[in-house]
């Protein structure tokens, strides 16, 4: 383990980007804080961002709006950063022993010493109640809905001790804002967002049995699950398979909202994006693992692209 003295300027862990904002312009005594948040590594709110934003201009086409409401955009950004942030300081909190065991994150805030366990937990909650104070702006039935996944949430960090599929349990959880993005347009749910919420965590365990790759041979000295581990050299297979579930889900999901062209150009794009992923993998190499994990974004923002231009232009 780092030293329990490392300061600040304790290098970043190897999945966050060289020179990113929080090394360079963040003020020393907050970059700690900022690299439990997850801050220099943004990949994480835009996958969780975009089953929000894709559920609630779906149902926008569902229900015949002309534009999206730019309010609620802004509202689902605001609380997937917050709420990735206090997530990944709550399961650092739970992963700090293991944490200081694999090469890849030892130098996470908690293990190298820069932030002890009990003030990731007070800015976890801080967090927590950020996320909330963005949530009360929602209807009561979305708010209800949103504090269901808390459950999955908490229970999230202790599934890789458990099962070789801790992956699902973290598309469960990840992808709860398909099902919120539909309540806070229409106010209920319906078939539709849970057709998306079913391709999305679909979506979830191919890419990260992508990224579990990094840390596959960690994993397995220190005792620990994950569907790298359970496929091995079969993984392309089985990702091939998870992306194609992903795909059929989602075009059901908009047949059933009643989405148009547009949308479905976007899932052929999202779909050839997948299928690059698939035939480029390489398992054994951890920066060709992380490079295609980080690619979602692409493929999550075609989705988003498609469905703003069917709700604008059709």
């Amino acid at each position: 383990m780092s030293p329990p003295n490392a300061s600040p300027t304790t290098p970043a862990v190897p999945d966050a980007a060289r020179g990113n904002w929080v090394d360079t312009l963040a003020p020393p005594i907050a970059r700690p804080y900022l690299r439990l948040a997850r801050a220099d590594r943004p990949i994480g709110t835009w996958l969780l961002l975009f089953p929000c934003w894709w559920s609630q201009v779906l149902a926008e086409i569902h229900t015949h709006a002309t534009s999206p409401h730019w309010l609620y955009l802004v509202l689902f950004a605001i609380g997937a950063f917050v709420m990735r942030g206090a997530g990944c300081a709550y399961n650092d909190y739970v992963d700090r022993d293991f944490d200081a065991k694999v090469e890849r994150t030892r130098n996470r805030p908690i293990p190298s010493g820069q932030v002890s366990p009990f003030a990731a937990l007070v800015f976890a909650a801080g967090l927590s109640f950020a996320g909330l104070a963005v949530l009360l702006q929602f209807n009561r039935f979305t708010i209800a809905l949103a504090i269901g996944s808390l459950a999955l949430v908490t229970i999230y960090p202790f599934m890789k001790r458990l099962t070789y599929w801790p992956q699902l349990m973290l598309g469960l959880a990840f992808n709860w804002g398909a099902l919120v993005g539909w309540s806070a347009v229409t106010g209920g749910l319906a078939l539709a967002p849970l057709l998306l919420y079913a391709g999305s965590v679909m979506w979830t365990l191919g890419y990260d049995t992508i990224y579990a790759h990094q840390d596959a041979e960690d994993d397995l000295m220190a005792g620990l699950k994950s569907t790298a581990l359970r496929f091995g050299e079969n993984s392309p297979v089985w990702v091939a398979g998870f992306y194609a579930a992903t795909s059929s889900l989602w075009v059901l999901a908009g047949i059933e909202a009643g989405a148009h062209w547009p949308f479905f150009i976007g899932l052929t794009l999202a779909g050839l994006q997948f299928a690059w992923q698939v035939t480029t993998l390489d398992v054994h190499d951890a920066a060709n693992c992380l490079a295609r994990f980080r690619s979602n974004r692409n493929a999550g923002a075609v989705v988003f692209a498609g469905l703003v231009a069917d709700l604008v232009l059709i």
